[in-house]
């Protein structure tokens, strides 16, 4: 019989400590395992998972983002800004998103072209996000004002099933898309080789900064799309509400499977690591 890999050792740690989390938590509070309790602790771990998902990428390339929560928070006020002057709302919304995505292009852009340490550079786009936040919105949270739809985004039931809100269905597509692009594309496949040696890579052929900058512009998104789903929560964007989301989203990547050295990833093992946290 083989030995079982390390990384085959490491996901069964997590799934057992899940399993005996979710028997200790069982057994103390039958109602722990309700319906409904399931539901909410899937919602209430849907931000923080989209955010994994996105800092997992950075990771894999042996980077790093530390600008992920501010970024949250600063697409969403300026989605909420624009909505609040007179910008329809699904165009508010796709405008949020591309404030990510510039972000993240931005970070890759000073990694790339310019050399910067990953942490170096999204620290700096930590700190400029942060305080953009707070001027744009002078301190204030920024309500989306005459949209009684917004806040159904995240809270909504979008199929019809009592309890199964619309936040775990777009934290379950953007995981499928993620699983998509890190298994069955080019995209994760240079991912994983950036992460184990770039310079080898670049010889190889294939072109690093451009596969740097759009690792760094989907994390940007992925950002934005968890502050679309953080804001409906609260009907509102809170300027000050970001930092802090970015050392659970590395340590929920980590956790799940991801190395910090690069070269070596997994999409679905933060969502596990995620649970976890949340019930313990």
């Amino acid at each position: 019989m083989k030995k079982m890999s390390a990384e085959a050792k490491h996901k069964f740690i997590i799934i057992m400590a899940l399993i005996l989390i979710w028997v200790a938590f069982s057994v103390m509070h039958p109602s722990y395992i309700s319906y409904s309790n399931i539901m909410t602790i899937l919602m209430s771990t849907s931000v923080n998972g989209i955010l994994a998902l996105g800092v997992a990428w950075a990771i894999m390339t042996a980077g790093i983002d530390i600008s992920i929560g501010t970024v949250m928070t600063f697409s969403c006020v300026c989605s909420g800004l624009f909505f609040n002057h007179g910008v329809p709302m699904v165009l508010s919304i796709l405008l949020g998103i591309g404030v990510g995505a510039l972000c993240g292009f931005v970070n890759g852009i000073l990694i790339a072209k310019f050399s910067l340490p990953a942490m170096i550079a999204t620290l700096s786009m930590q700190m400029i996000t942060k305080g953009l936040s707070l001027v744009f919105s002078n301190l204030k949270p920024v309500y989306f004002l005459d949209s009684p739809w917004y806040q159904k985004i995240a809270s909504g039931n979008f199929l019809g099933i009592n309890g199964f809100y619309n936040a775990i269905i777009i934290f379950a597509a953007v995981a499928f898309v993620s699983y998509i692009l890190f298994d069955k594309t080019t995209f994760g496949r240079f991912t994983l080789a950036i992460g184990s040696n770039m310079e080898a890579t670049r010889l190889s052929g294939i072109p690093v900064d451009k596969c740097l900058i759009r690792i760094y512009t989907v994390c940007g998104i992925y950002s934005a799309i968890a502050g679309v789903v953080m804001s409906s929560r609260l009907n509102s964007a809170q300027p000050a509400l970001g930092p802090g989301y970015e050392m659970d989203a590395i340590a929920a990547a980590v956790i799940g499977g991801n190395s910090l050295s690069g070269g070596e990833g997994t999409i679905g093992g933060g969502f596990v690591k995620r649970k976890d946290e949340e019930m313990s």
